[in-house]
């Protein structure tokens, strides 16, 4: 069982502390040791910006505030954030920060102009803009969006690392295939007559990828 003496230590650095609580002592025992540690050592915190962590003791919210408020009426610190040491929490934290940078990479793109001609390989990281036709037998991949200034004749893969919302534009759409993500579509075996081809967008939904013209409704029910 710990002593009353080392119930409360306090470890820092220029960015942050760490209030390590013994997991032994009453929880009012512990509030007035951390009002008298910090009391002691306020003239090291003064005006201070810092991060604070708690370790050796699992705190309930409400334990947590009551500690903070103690800690700011003890010293001029300013407590800027509370690092939580729960790795399930920080996992979860991490792969939500992933996806989301993940979704803003894609909503940025690059530009291609040129012919891709039978037996070319394009990849990108982020969504692109073609200038130009993809011809039967060429390939672009990208893990966002794909658009076509051009015909879209050979083989088109959106959302290459699993993002559902991803897209294919082409001004001439007669694509060879279309994936978006797990989801592939092939092209009709009937030829597309010249008179019908119109600018379309290809767009996964339940599973399915649907090609549709492209208007301001489906504009504005495109997920980015």
């Amino acid at each position: 069982m710990s002593t009353v003496n080392n119930a409360v230590m306090i470890k820092g650095n220029k960015y942050g502390i760490i209030v390590v609580l013994s997991p032994d002592e009453k929880f009012d025992t512990l509030k007035k040791l951390v009002a008298d540690k910090f009391k002691e050592s306020s003239k090291f915190f003064e005006n201070a910006k810092m991060a604070i962590s708690f370790e050796g003791r699992n705190l309930t919210n409400e334990e947590q505030r009551e500690i903070l408020d103690i800690i700011e009426e003890n010293t001029d610190m300013h407590i800027v954030c509370v690092i939580d040491n729960d790795k399930e929490k920080e996992e979860l934290f991490r792969k939500t920060l992933e996806q989301k940078l993940m979704e803003l990479e894609n909503n940025t793109g690059q530009f291609y102009k040129g012919i891709l001609r039978s037996g070319a390989s394009l990849e990108f990281e982020t969504s692109v803009v073609i200038i130009g036709d993809v011809n039967n037998g060429a390939r672009v991949v990208s893990k966002g969006n794909i658009i076509v200034l051009g015909s879209l004749k050979g083989t088109a893969f959106a959302g290459a690392t699993g993002n559902t919302n991803s897209f294919v534009v082409a001004l001439d759409m007669r694509p060879t295939q279309i994936r978006i993500a797990d989801s592939i579509a092939r092209s009709p075996d009937k030829p597309i007559k010249e008179a019908s081809k119109e600018t379309k967008i290809a767009f996964l939904e339940d599973g399915n990828i649907y090609i549709e013209p492209l208007n301001k409704s489906v504009l504005q029910d495109i997920n980015l």
